[in-house]
């Protein structure tokens, strides 16, 4: 079973988290969905208890995701389990959970812990082992009381280690000097990425978790030119006969070969990729299903794409960029 460490929590973990973004259901910020449309909250725990039966540990939240309903399913799922497993969740957002709506945001110091002990309920623990400030591009100059607010987190057990979900260098790197900083997450994946925040990550012992390691469902392989998304999904803007999202699909097609060899899934090798990419890497993909949780899991058994495979990768990319 292929594993990491949580930086420099010096916690072991399995070498991908879940992801819970997806199974909190609809919310939304103004009259935009930042959720994934419908939810089936058996199939979410049904695909839960699947993780832990094949060796997932780690498991990222964050208490907007449905507005508290992702913390919540996690909370009646792991509770039983507390101590087999890793509970990673965010604070920041400002959210009404009867209409399911984001209000604001804050990292005032007292809102922080009002945040934090709602989330310790909603996750029927005492304890989150990695709490991350959820507003990734907040003021630096008022970045300095919420991390000394984490800090007195920690001194009081709420929290054991914290982070910063931001694709900021500047904001990574000021996060990384608190003493009980474990971790940066930062979108990434085969398309997109900052490696700036990747090379603070490795040189300051810190996990690279990475959010959106399938670039939110394309690297699946389940999208076509003709695919469309439901209204409520925070995707719905998405066109995959142009722009962005067509060029995507084109660069999938270049290095699905590659990806798929050895008998992954194209998941598989994306989860693959990002693990050989760096030692700290640490994708969480998110699901909604059973079935995406097994063939997720599964690259647990198959661990990181070889070296040949990835600068055959890197080779195809570069061909791409420039054709």
């Amino acid at each position: 079973m292929y594993t990491r460490i949580l930086g420099r929590s010096g916690i072991e973990i399995s070498g991908l988290g879940l992801g819970c973004w997806a199974i909190g259901g609809p919310f939304w910020r103004g009259d935009r969905p930042v959720g994934w449309g419908e939810v089936d909250d058996k199939e979410s725990i049904r695909a839960l208890e699947r993780a832990l039966e094949l060796g997932v540990t780690f498991f990222d939240t964050a208490d907007v995701y449905g507005c508290g309903h992702s913390e919540r399913i996690l909370g009646q799922v792991l509770s039983p389990r507390r101590e087999q497993v890793i509970i990673a969740t965010k604070f920041g957002n400002i959210f009404d959970e009867q209409s399911r709506y984001i209000t604001g945001a804050s990292g005032e110091p007292a809102y922080i812990r009002q945040a934090c002990e709602a989330s310790l309920r909603r996750l029927r623990t005492d304890y989150i082992d990695l709490y991350q400030f959820h507003i990734g591009n907040y003021d630096l100059n008022r970045a300095e009381e919420v991390l000394e607010t984490l800090e007195q987190l920690v001194d009081e057990g709420k929290i054991r280690w914290y982070g910063w979900s931001t694709d900021d260098p500047e904001r990574a790197a000021f996060f990384a000097q608190g003493e009980h900083c474990a971790a940066i997450q930062q979108r990434f994946n085969l398309f997109e990425g900052n490696v700036d925040i990747l090379a603070i990550c490795e040189e300051q012992n810190l996990a690279s978790i990475n959010r959106g390691p399938l670039a939110q469902g394309l690297l699946t392989g389940k999208f076509t030119p003709d695919s469309r998304l439901p209204e409520n999904d925070v995707r719905r803007d998405w066109d995959f006969r142009t722009g962005e999202q067509a060029r995507r699909l084109r660069v999938l097609n270049e290095v699905r070969e590659v990806l798929t060899a050895g008998g992954r899934t194209l998941a598989q090798g994306a989860i693959g990729w990002l693990w050989a990419r760096s030692p700290v890497t640490v994708p969480i993909p998110g699901f909604k299903t059973v079935a995406q949780v097994e063939e997720n899991a599964n690259a647990l058994e198959l661990g990181p794409l070889s070296p040949d495979q990835m600068a055959e990768i890197d080779e195809l990319l570069a061909r791409y960029a420039t054709a």
